[in-house]
């Protein structure tokens, strides 16, 4: 199925801690929207991986996507099989996406920015003609980054206000990450309650400087061009 925007994370929730917003914004636009997680996330302290594909699963929903898979590539080992280029790079292909939007290049965790090398590379790759594996060529029309852990200046911001309780409730949905119990989950720093603050302050800071409830921040490589000097935003 063909989408106007393909986003992805490297772990089931990454693109919910990061994106949240911005995909629920889009679909209740009535843009269609698919969601990628290139692992499992089965090397994680908490949770199994049927959890957390359960969880990922009822995270779209909340969205509202078109719909989310899994690629299942082994946790802790993006980027290191030749063949996972190709693997994106048919998966780009088959689905056609408009925009894609991937994690911020510089980021804590190893796996977040490995995800976005390898994903910037099969962008790039799938739309070379004489590229023979994986159906035809498909040149996205960009590339968008999104922050999980850190935040640089972004390009830009989308706002998010409208659409931020479901950004809440699909991150609510991804329990043995972020809810921590005294029935075997071990403390981490995702399920104490300082992190979802760090979401959520981050995204409020993103807010105030547009002068908006919520905003999430974007980063792409080229600069942006505009037709006019009219602003417009369109209402969700």
């Amino acid at each position: 199925m063909a989408v106007d925007v393909l986003v992805f994370g490297p772990h089931p929730d990454d693109l919910e801690i990061g994106l949240g917003g911005t995909i629920a914004r889009h679909t209740s636009l009535g843009f269609q929207v698919g969601l990628c997680d290139l692992t499992a996330g089965e090397l994680g302290t908490n949770g199994t991986p049927d959890q957390r594909l359960a969880e990922a699963d009822a995270a779209a929903k909340v969205l509202g996507v078109a719909w989310r898979t899994n690629l299942r590539w082994p946790d802790r080992e993006i980027g290191k099989h030749p063949e996972q280029v190709a693997d994106l790079v048919a998966f780009i292909r088959k689905h056609r996406p408009r925009v894609i939007a991937a994690p911020y290049w510089t980021d804590r965790h190893p796996d977040h920015g490995a995800a976005s090398a390898i994903i910037t590379e099969a962008a790039f790759t799938s739309g070379l003609r004489r590229y023979l594996p994986g159906g035809d060529p498909w040149r996205p029309d960009w590339i968008c980054y999104y922050f999980i852990n850190d935040s640089m200046s972004p390009s830009f911001l989308v706002d998010v206000s409208a659409t931020y309780d479901r950004k809440r409730q699909a991150l609510d949905c991804h329990r043995s990450q972020f809810q921590h119990s005294d029935t075997g989950t071990a403390p981490t720093r995702l399920n104490v309650p300082g992190f979802r603050q760090l979401i959520e302050s981050r995204d409020a800071q993103f807010g105030a400087l547009a002068g908006v409830t919520w905003a999430e921040g974007i980063v792409v490589r080229e600069p942006i061009v505009r037709e006019t000097l009219i602003k417009a935003v369109p209402s969700v």
